[in-house]
């Protein structure tokens, strides 16, 4: 409700040229058609395909699709000869737009979904959903979600003696959720931006210097470690400055050179917009990521 609120206050009185937001699916969904009536730019920072996918005129976003996401993690899982699954997501925008791709895109990669189970946003326990799946005996957890639950869901497996692997979402790429879950989160594996990774980066890395200087810029600041989601709001920024540069001050010009930006390098990928790609990203935007001393690093580099 506050979402809609705002919107429409930024957009029917303030007048706003662009909105830079929302950072989560749910309410980027709840404003998706003021703006697009609005004829307001709106350049969310949230993940769900569904943002773009019906495509919208006005609506852009920066954060890389969800559906990419469960598709690395179905192909890490198939390295790992992981076939039996459980999956846990909240009940928001993300962990629902997650829920629906996993079960989706699981069986054309040879994955079954055993326990299936949604819970509040607010849970400070998951016990009862963690042993479903440990009475199940599922090869590996999947959980979906943005929530600090998220570390809930480590430390309640790993109390119940649960060993299998676990795969977060791309929306546990905050070091902070690692750090709630302890020693539990070792081993954790995920989808992300290399942002998170960005000094193992190899220099040949087109990425590499984009992400460095923003990580030491964004570090010396706030005084706290960088995550994606800060990450989404310097892109959406400096790809709107972009399109206004070509663009000038006309809003549909802008919109008209949104979608033809191309080899555009930041904190999230390398981005090619389209008349049919509001995204603008491909599923090399992600990169494999694991928790090792309770710090972010490339599964690669194990």
């Amino acid at each position: 409700e506050k979402a809609v609120s705002f919107a429409k206050q930024l957009i029917d009185e303030e007048k706003v040229f662009a909105i830079i937001g929302p950072s989560t699916s749910g309410e980027t969904m709840a404003i998706k058609n003021i703006a697009e009536e609005g004829k307001t730019l709106l350049i969310s920072c949230a993940a769900a395909e569904v943002i773009v996918n019906p495509l919208a005129k006005y609506v852009f976003k920066v954060a890389p699709r969800d559906s990419y996401a469960a598709v690395k993690i179905f192909e890490q899982m198939k390295k790992m000869k992981i076939s039996r699954i459980g999956v846990l997501s909240s009940n928001t925008g993300f962990g629902k737009a997650g829920k629906e791709q996993l079960e989706k895109l699981a069986p054309e990669h040879g994955i079954r979904i055993f326990v299936n189970e949604v819970y509040d946003k607010s849970a400070t326990d998951l016990t009862a959903e963690v042993t479903k799946l440990k009475a199940a005996k599922v090869q590996a957890i999947v959980n979906w979600s943005i929530e600090p639950a998220q570390a809930i869901v480590i430390k309640n497996a790993r109390q119940m003696g649960m060993k299998v692997p676990i795969f977060q979402s791309h929306g546990f790429a905050n070091v902070q959720y690692a750090k709630a879950a302890g020693a539990a989160a070792e081993g954790v594996i995920f989808p992300a931006s290399r942002i998170v990774v960005a000094d193992a980066l190899p220099d040949k890395n087109h990425q590499k210097p984009v992400i460095t200087a923003y990580k030491r810029a964004y570090e010396a600041k706030f005084g706290e470690d960088v995550s994606t989601f800060g990450g989404h709001a310097y892109d959406s920024l400096m790809l709107l400055a972009r399109a206004i540069r070509e663009g000038g001050e006309d809003r549909e010009q802008v919109r008209s050179s949104f979608e033809k930006i191309r080899n555009f390098i930041g904190t999230a990928g390398i981005f090619n917009f389209s008349p049919t790609d509001h995204n603008g990203l491909d599923i090399d935007s992600f990169a494999m990521i694991t928790v090792k001393n309770g710090k972010f690093v490339l599964l690669e580099n194990r």
